[in-house]
């Protein structure tokens, strides 16, 4: 989450995203399988098994579902763009942090796609092209991926303007 703290003086958060939900699709499904598998085995287990074969299952699948489940869903939700009157925020990192900003007066094009599925979904690949030593940032699997391209290429313009407006003063 922005803080008040982390954005300069005269910018606002005007728009704040996760990827889109279908991210955590696979992880979740992932999980459904794990769990039918440990418990199909463990139903099939012969009773002659000790409790260490039924731990040892049940062990590996709360490994699997740790590994496969637990980790995306947490990169998920701990992945965040932001897009503030000034700039564009790329944030991510379970344990530690990193982060990206691309000032919105060095983005020189802001274009989006998406395929039949992502239509249905309501998201999108969103390309933003950047001057310097970047120059393209492609975000996959962004909501509504046709207004934040509409937003982000307002911001572009009215950052513009702010500057030519301080020029001119």
């Amino acid at each position: 989450m922005a803080s008040q703290g982390s954005l300069t003086e005269g910018e606002h958060l005007v728009l704040r995203l996760h990827p889109h939900w279908k991210t955590v699709l696979r992880p979740l499904l992932i999980a459904i399988v794990v769990i039918a598998a440990a418990i199909t085995t463990l139903v099939l287990l012969p009773s002659s098994a000790g409790g260490i074969a039924r731990l040892a299952i049940g062990a590996v699948a709360l490994v699997a579902i740790i590994i496969w489940c637990v980790v995306p869903l947490l990169r998920w939700r701990t992945t965040t763009y932001e897009l503030t009157t000034r700039r564009l925020r790329l944030r991510r990192g379970i344990l530690s942090r990193s982060g990206r900003d691309f000032p919105l007066i060095r983005i020189s094009d802001v274009s989006f796609s998406h395929g039949l599925i992502d239509r249905l979904l309501g998201c999108g690949r969103l390309v933003v092209e950047s001057a310097g030593e970047h120059g393209q940032l492609v975000l996959n699997a962004i909501p509504t991926v046709e207004q934040v391209q509409a937003t982000l290429f307002q911001l572009v313009e009215d950052e513009q303007a702010r500057l030519a407006r301080e020029e001119r003063q």
